[in-house]
């Protein structure tokens, strides 16, 4: 949710997960060459501060490439805010696969903090964007628009996140994860199969 509250910057260890876990330090992606890419953005919780400070806990970031964190995926961030200032609301779905990046060292690293944390391959996200209202399920059609990215965790990367686009469907066979599910059938059919074409910025 949008608001006022400044940006936290408290990366932190997440003392919620279970006893025994390895938990993953503010300082464990330091001297790596990757960032700590947030999943959910920060710029995205800005209602109170706790909120945004929650952006910051370490379970909620990703080993990113900093071209990758600090372009790419920053413009395809701004332009959901973006959509979200005009009255859309948007359902935001991502994660990662595979197994090893290259960073600002050069080189592809399979793991950071040693051993304790894969460094991805690829990153992907997908939109989902409808207007205000309720029942949202429901209310997702073969017109609806969805954005599927794709993008190599790779500090060469693109700066225009719409070239990486692709479908929902083959997000799906990298991953194993059955997206949209959600969705009727029928629906989810036709908007998995098709890769966006709508504006990027």
């Amino acid at each position: 949710m949008a608001g006022a509250a400044p940006r936290q910057d408290d990366f932190r260890a997440d003392d919620a997960l279970p006893e025994g876990w390895y938990q993953v330090q503010g300082s464990s992606y330091q001297g790596s060459g990757f960032d700590r890419g947030h999943n959910c953005p920060s710029a995205d919780r800005t209602k109170t501060v706790a909120d945004n400070s929650a952006t910051f806990l370490m379970t909620n970031m990703t080993p990113q490439a900093p071209r990758s964190n600090q372009q790419t995926w920053a413009r395809l961030e701004e332009y959901c805010r973006s959509l979200a200032d005009t009255g859309k609301e948007l359902y935001i779905l991502c994660g990662s696969y595979g197994k090893g990046g290259s960073g600002s060292d050069g080189g592809v690293t399979q793991t950071i903090d040693e051993g304790h944390v894969t460094v991805p391959r690829r990153c992907w996200k997908v939109v989902i964007i409808l207007p205000i209202g309720s029942n949202d399920a429901a209310r997702v059609s073969t017109g609806t628009r969805v954005i599927a990215i794709d993008s190599p965790n790779d500090n060469s990367i693109g700066s225009n996140w719409g070239q990486y686009r692709v479908s929902v469907d083959a997000i799906e066979a990298a991953t194993g994860l059955d997206l949209l599910s959600a969705v009727s059938p029928a629906v989810q059919a036709k908007l998995e199969s098709t890769v966006d074409a709508g504006p990027t910025e």
